[in-house]
């Protein structure tokens, strides 16, 4: 009988030299379509089917075309990640240069921005291209703790022959994602590698602790920009009769008159000055404010027919990036969405009837007593499509028109979910 999976513990636990013919041993016999000796880990085991049905050769380098200087000088430039990397430097560097390993920053493609620690190792680094410029997601280099953070949207840490590529069987690595707090958007990656014997279970809690420092100067940072603008538009309202509000370039607002505070405008990325339309306020006028926006919804309040939506396209083709766009006679717009919020639309698209909270928590967590969790989710989905779902039960209005847009291969539905209800359309692919 197949032992139950390996966990970090377990493998920290082990004399380093058995660990790691067990893992050689595990990964030799699932190449060769032989039952292993143990199971590896989930993260590892969902990592590696990837690379199976991405064909990518477990003896491929992990060589990639670097960027050109000025390109990696934009993207550091560009990401809000550049605001925390003294925060992340103390936290990890010193760290890092000590137990002879080096911190690598990446951007959400998984481009190597910054990287820093022992000297020693970033030579070794050099060897395999983990270099400021280099790729790094899982179809660049296979199963690696940047890549899988990637693709799982979760901290990993991979060890020896974790990793699907034989020219990493020598390295550890230990991985975070960074969120931007004003809108959830995922900004890259933080990592912490080395060789193979500097290997310790909890790395990974310190990097992950140290990401979370990052996203709470981002969240401080933001507060602060927000206090501005309210400084500016505070009495510019005071003078406006009617409904407005000042918003942040993200939608969180500063100020408020006239009708109910709420904390963020869900803003399409289009958005601009001028007459705008927007599903949860309907026709607004729109002024540029220093660091943000005044918005002004008509004097009529929005009725149900007033500028009707007509069709939804739920795009769930790519791999890491899911989006809504919201098309109707004012015109369309797009959103990003979370994992959670791309299983739930995902789960409503598919049943047009519609579905109930416990149903819901069913679909999404296998457990139908989750329903204070569905609940608040499908609250924050509402905020943003409030024109397109209705509730009691939860769906999509009936006069809409949806459409799913599904990867070519159905086994990549949503990779990161193991919701039932996602899980079991991905088992109906063809083998």
């Amino acid at each position: 009988m197949r032992n139950s999976a390996l966990d970090i513990t377990r493998l920290a636990t082990m004399d380093a030299a058995h660990a790691t013919r067990l893992l050689h041993q595990v990964r030799a016999a699932i190449l060769d379509g032989r039952r292993p000796p143990i199971a590896p880990r989930p993260v590892i085991d969902a990592s590696w089917r990837r690379m199976f049905r991405l064909g990518l050769d477990p003896d491929r380098d992990t060589s990639s075309v670097l960027l050109a200087r000025d390109e990696l000088e934009h993207r550091r430039r560009a990401t809000a990640l550049g605001e925390t990397m003294e925060t992340l430097s103390g936290g990890l560097v010193s760290i890092a240069d000590a137990s002879v390993q080096i911190m690598v920053v990446t951007d959400a493609q998984g481009r190597v921005l910054w990287r820093a620690g022992n000297a020693g190792v970033i030579r070794r680094a050099d060897a395999i291209c983990l270099e400021e410029g280099a790729a790094w997601s899982e179809d660049c280099t296979g199963t690696n703790a940047i890549g899988t953070a990637l693709a799982a949207q979760r901290p990993v840490q991979v060890h020896s022959a974790e990793h699907f590529v034989r020219t990493l069987h020598n390295w550890t690595c230990a991985a975070a994602p960074v969120h931007d707090p004003r809108d959830g958007q995922l900004l890259g990656i933080v990592d912490v590698s080395g060789p193979a014997s500097t290997f310790h279970p909890a790395t990974l809690a310190l990097v992950d602790s140290v990401t979370r420092l990052a996203e709470a100067e981002l969240r401080e940072r933001h507060l602060r920009t927000v206090e501005r603008l309210r400084s500016v538009a505070a009495p510019i309202l005071c003078r406006l009769s009617g409904r407005a509000l000042a918003v942040d370039p993200h939608g969180w607002t500063a100020a408020v008159t006239g009708m109910a505070p709420l904390d963020r405008l869900p803003l399409p990325k289009s958005f601009r000055a001028g007459r705008v339309w927007l599903p949860s306020l309907g026709m607004c006028t729109v002024e540029p404010l220093p660091g943000g926006w005044l918005v002004r919804p008509d004097t009529t309040e929005p009725g149900p027919d007033d500028e009707p939506v007509s069709r939804v396209v739920l795009d769930l083709s790519r791999p890491r990036r899911w989006t809504v766009e919201v098309s109707g006679p004012a015109g369309s717009w797009a959103q990003e969405l979370s994992p959670r919020h791309a299983e739930l639309l995902f789960v409503l698209a598919t049943h047009r009837h519609g579905r109930t909270a416990a149903q819901l928590a069913a679909d999404v967590f296998g457990d139908p007593t989750r329903t204070v969790t569905v609940r608040a989710e499908m609250s924050r989905v509402r905020r943003t499509l409030s024109g397109v779902l209705a509730h009691r039960p939860y769906r999509f209005d009936e006069g809409v028109q949806v459409e799913v847009v599904r990867p070519v291969n159905p086994a990549d539905l949503l990779p990161h979910s193991s919701a039932p209800a996602v899980a079991g359309e991905r088992r109906q692919a063809p083998a």
